[in-house]
């Protein structure tokens, strides 16, 4: 009988090759939060904990904390096949902390995949098609965003995602880069929070006017303000995807009876991990809700654990680009194996779980 013996948190920085900057917040570098679940077999389990105090409102000695205390007490000594109850029981031994739950819900379901000798997509019921991410354009003056976009499409990318703020120019500022890049490439915006009601759908139906056919408005709205999300959502004709707006399934259910969002951007670090992420897929198809798989800025080991969601999504979604460029940001991996990139293209290792062989050489890491 294989059981979970303990839990590892290592802390590792990593500097990201250029800014990152939306409406909410700005970064130059990631501090990014590994756990490791350790079996009585000798296998580890990983999973990341991304930390914000903006985003997620959670910091490395808050995630710390949680892992090495409650979200331990759940797990030492547990069969690593409980992992229905583990998951029940995870969500439901912290409040919040969202990301720390995630990071051991992850790794307790890579040493369940590994342990079945499976890849993790295979376990979750993945197919072999696969996984595309779009490219994230942060905030940056305007000619900037225009050259980033180009060199972006030049490289590869058939979807691109632009932050905006607040800023007078932001209407005009996405219609430059739909002439710049053509009409051929897959073209999203996202505003985190940034407009109300009016404004988004003042700016929006100005998107409309001039032809720019975007996939989807994220979170055009304040996150706690269902009410004027759905109010942009029955006023324009392009589709809105409800992001901050969405954690739980319980969050899911009031986008639904409120007709407030056509889709829903599903992360791990909101969602407490695969256990609640997976029913948010299972709400989102059974309601005819779309679905993006998303990331926050994170590392190659969240990213892993996102993509075999992704390979989940079936035929109604899994066409779209995903929402999982963050490890493109990154100067590098702080793990050996995993998740790598070829241009858009995600590409899993077919080995057991996430297929992580451990630390990469040279991090430096503080457990």
């Amino acid at each position: 009988m294989t059981t979970i013996e303990r839990l590892r948190v290592h802390r590792v920085t990593i500097p990201l090759l250029r800014s990152f900057v939306t409406a909410v917040r700005g970064t130059d570098g990631v501090d990014a939060l590994l756990v490791e679940a350790i079996d009585s077999d000798g296998r580890s389990g990983w999973g990341e904990a991304p930390t914000s105090w903006r985003v997620t409102g959670e910091s490395p000695a808050s995630v710390r904390a949680a892992v090495l205390g409650p979200l331990s007490e759940v797990v030492a000594g547990r069969r690593v096949s409980d992992l229905d109850v583990l998951g029940n029981e995870l969500a439901t031994a912290v409040v919040q902390n969202s990301a720390a739950r995630s990071a051991v819900d992850c790794a307790v379901h890579d040493l369940v995949a590994q342990g079945q000798l499976k890849s993790l997509r295979a376990f979750l019921g993945g197919d072999d098609r696969p996984v595309l991410t779009d490219m994230t354009l942060s905030i940056a003056p305007l000619d900037e965003l225009v050259r980033t976009a180009r060199e972006h499409v030049d490289s590869g990318f058939s979807t691109l995602k632009v932050k905006v703020g607040s800023r007078a120019d932001t209407a005009d500022a996405v219609v430059r880069i739909r002439e710049a890049v053509g009409s051929a490439i897959g073209l999203r915006v996202d505003a985190n929070q940034a407009w109300t009601a009016d404004e988004a759908v003042r700016i929006i139906r100005h998107w409309e006017d001039h032809g720019v056919g975007l996939e989807f408005v994220e979170q055009p709205v304040a996150a706690r303000d269902v009410d004027a999300l759905a109010a942009v959502t029955q006023s324009v004709a392009t589709p809105i995807l409800a992001d901050e707006s969405v954690w739980t399934t319980h969050d899911l259910r009031l986008v639904i009876d409120r007709r407030a969002a056509d889709l829903v951007n599903i992360k791990l670090a909101k969602a407490g991990g695969l256990t609640e992420a997976r029913r948010l897929v299972a709400a989102a198809a059974a309601n005819d809700i779309g679905v993006i798989v998303g990331c926050m800025m994170e590392s190659h080991v969240g990213i892993a654990a996102a993509e075999a969601l992704a390979a989940t999504l079936g035929a109604r979604d899994a066409h779209r680009a995903q929402d999982l460029d963050a490890g493109l940001w990154m100067s590098s991996s702080p793990v050996n194996g995993g998740i790598d990139y070829a241009g858009e293209r995600l590409l899993s290792r077919a080995t057991a779980g996430l297929g992580i062989d451990g630390l990469a050489a040279g991090v430096s890491a503080h457990d």
